[in-house]
């Protein structure tokens, strides 16, 4: 039998390569018929390694989830940027490869994002989702947020509707 070990941890700036992959496969498998082709692929390239890079090494609130080693999954947070909602921590991003989906990463990534948050000082939670994404949707409101607030993103003329989920 093989043990594996799962771990959380602040990313480091060899994980830039490894935190691009996840970011290409989540994104794909989140938003590929969601977001216009074009947008997406754009978004995918800016992307890349040396992006994630720069926002290590701008000290940009990063955490990877580990399997055996292996990066497969991230979350980025820090001050809520939409001023209308109470919360003070936002987390930006929380993305596990598809693979990995649907055994516990992703809650204990949100767990350890969201206590992160609280140690910074910024109490409460806010998470923006696309409508759309309804994997998403059911994996936020599974881990308890409350949806209170919509909002709308434009990708190449298309808009689409976000939901806002907070923990207080």
């Amino acid at each position: 039998m093989t043990t594996l070990t799962i771990d959380i941890r602040r990313a480091a700036l060899n994980d830039a390569i490894a935190i691009a992959d996840v970011h290409h496969d989540a994104w794909r498998g989140a938003y590929a018929g969601i977001i216009p082709h074009k947008a997406l692929n754009a978004m995918l390239q800016r992307r890349r390694a040396e992006w994630w890079a720069r926002a290590i090494r701008r000290s940009t609130q990063i955490l990877v989830a580990e399997v055996g080693g292996e990066v497969v999954g991230y979350a980025t947070l820090g001050p809520n940027r939409a001023r209308q909602l109470t919360q003070k921590g936002e987390i930006y991003e929380l993305y596990i490869k598809p693979e990995y989906q649907g055994i516990g990463l992703g809650g204990r990534l949100l767990r350890t994002a969201r206590r992160c948050l609280t140690d910074m000082g910024l109490k409460g939670t806010v998470i923006w989702a696309l409508e759309d994404n309804t994997l998403a949707l059911s994996f936020y409101r599974g881990a308890g947020g409350r949806d209170i607030a919509e909002g709308i993103e434009c990708f190449d003329g298309k808009t689409l509707k976000k939901v806002a989920f907070v923990w207080n």
